[in-house]
């Protein structure tokens, strides 16, 4: 059996792995539930705008990125990695009970907050969370455990979503929800307690607890590193394509493809599927070393099947312009248009957003690896936590893009293709400023042939 499988019977890994899993699935149930109470009971809560609460409480969640992930960072490389660990679990489930008293007293102010502070919970814990496997996994392990973890946390946010969703619609639901959350929460803690001692990187460090100079500082160090910079870059510009896919779906399902919830649901379970096999592909494609070659190789698959899904989803468009909305079973189960021809464009379409997540998996695993390589011990939970402010800042500015696509009169699948057409422009940026890429790409292309 692949490495990367039998590092869940090792207990430098499968704690982890859990406690991670755990974290990320909570996160999911809890924001989703609290997004699906505001679409439908947002007059119970707020006499806010449901649409406005939408929008802004997604921002919440991703604003502490900006804020903490500098003194996230340098926590992480001052204190032993297992007790963060423990403490950031023991937050959760006080968020929890916070969230609770939220869902009880309908008070939109407490699960705001709430969010707030989730947000904050995975600041702190991703500096950690790539800065771990390092220093528990020998250098040909990164890539299956990188691959494992990413497959495990796109896992838990589609199955998070689909509870959460579910939880928040039942008639007790705020019982129901508050159980749920706590209960994650706690078994969170629990597994927690089985990761093993993770010394500290940088004890002597001093921290410096102003967020504004400390996240200029890591910016500037990563800049004075120009392949950690072009890596972060690369990692964030994938956040950008996902944010952007990710945030239309509804809608794309609603007004695209002419589906209700369920047909949402099945594209994000086909993308998030799609993910965790081309995370766990890596192993195998890389033969356990890095292997920049797989970013270019995935980059070509996300161009490729991102601009099929503007052809295929517009196709769908045209053929159902009767406006009838369908669920995923018609969806599936429809392969005649009005005229009687064969039509499959269903299918296809679900393969474009499956292979979108297989490439996406390829891509991303291979320069999380290379952080984790490539960057000094001593430094490298800043060096992640300078990525994740930068991934919140592309995602931040996808939403932008996607305003500035709809401004111009482009509809959802014309912005779907802009985005696959400016993959290519960011890969030969890449590719021109770090010929590593592409060349890596070459030979692993010839090795592929020849075997």
């Amino acid at each position: 059996m692949s490495s990367q499988f039998t590092l869940m019977r090792e207990q430098r890994f499968r704690p982890f792995f859990f406690t991670q899993f755990l974290g990320a699935f909570n996160d999911n149930v809890f924001k989703t539930a609290l997004i699906t109470l505001v679409a439908f009971h947002a007059a119970s809560l707020s006499n806010i705008d449901g649409g406005t609460l939408a929008t802004v409480l997604p921002g919440l969640f991703i604003l502490p990125f900006f804020l903490f992930s500098a003194t996230a960072g340098q926590l992480a490389d001052k204190f032993e990695k297992s007790l963060v660990i423990r403490y950031v679990k023991v937050f959760e489930i006080g968020i929890m009970l916070f969230a609770s008293a939220g869902f009880f007293l309908h008070n939109i102010w407490l699960l705001a907050a709430a969010l707030f502070m989730m947000g904050m919970h995975s600041t702190i814990f991703g500096p950690v969370k790539y800065s771990y496997l390092p220093q528990h996994l020998k250098e040909n392990e990164l890539i299956g455990g990188n691959g494992m973890l990413e497959m495990g946390t796109f896992v838990a946010i589609l199955l998070g979503q689909v509870l959460g969703a579910w939880v928040a619609i039942q008639s007790q639901h705020e019982i129901i929800t508050s159980l749920t959350i706590l209960l994650i929460a706690v078994m969170g803690y629990a597994t927690s307690r089985g990761v093993p001692n993770s010394p500290a990187a940088a004890p002597h460090l001093k921290i410096n607890w102003n967020p504004i100079t400390e996240t200029v500082r890591s910016i500037q160090f990563i800049w004075q590193h120009q392949q950690i910079w072009l890596t972060i870059i690369a990692i964030s510009w994938f956040w950008f394509f996902g944010a952007t896919l990710l945030a239309q779906f509804p809608n794309f399902a609603k007004e695209v493809l002419y589906g209700d919830e369920s047909i949402f649901i099945l594209l994000l379970s086909i993308f998030s599927l799609g993910i965790g096999i081309g995370s766990l592909m890596c192993e195998k494609l890389s033969r356990g070393k890095v292997e920049l070659g797989l970013v270019v190789f995935g980059a070509i698959g996300l161009t490729i099947f991102g601009i099929d899904l503007y052809f295929s989803s517009t196709s769908i468009h045209e053929h159902w312009n009767n406006k009838t909305y369908f669920d995923y079973f018609t969806f599936l189960s429809k392969h005649y248009d009005a005229e009687g021809h064969i039509f499959l464009d269903c299918w296809r379409l679900l393969a474009d957003i499956a292979l979108i997540g297989v490439f996406g998996g390829i891509y991303i695993v291979p320069l999380y690896t290379l952080i984790q390589t490539r960057s000094e011990r001593s430094y490298q939970s800043r060096v992640i936590a300078a990525n994740n402010i930068i991934n919140a800042l592309f995602m931040v500015v996808s939403a932008g893009f996607s305003i500035l696509i709809f401004n111009q009169g482009y509809n959802i699948p014309q912005l779907f293709l802009a985005v696959a057409l400016l993959n290519v422009l960011v890969m030969i940026y890449l590719c021109f400023r770090q010929p590593e890429y592409y060349k890596d790409f070459l030979v692993w292309v010839h090795t592929l042939k020849s075997s």
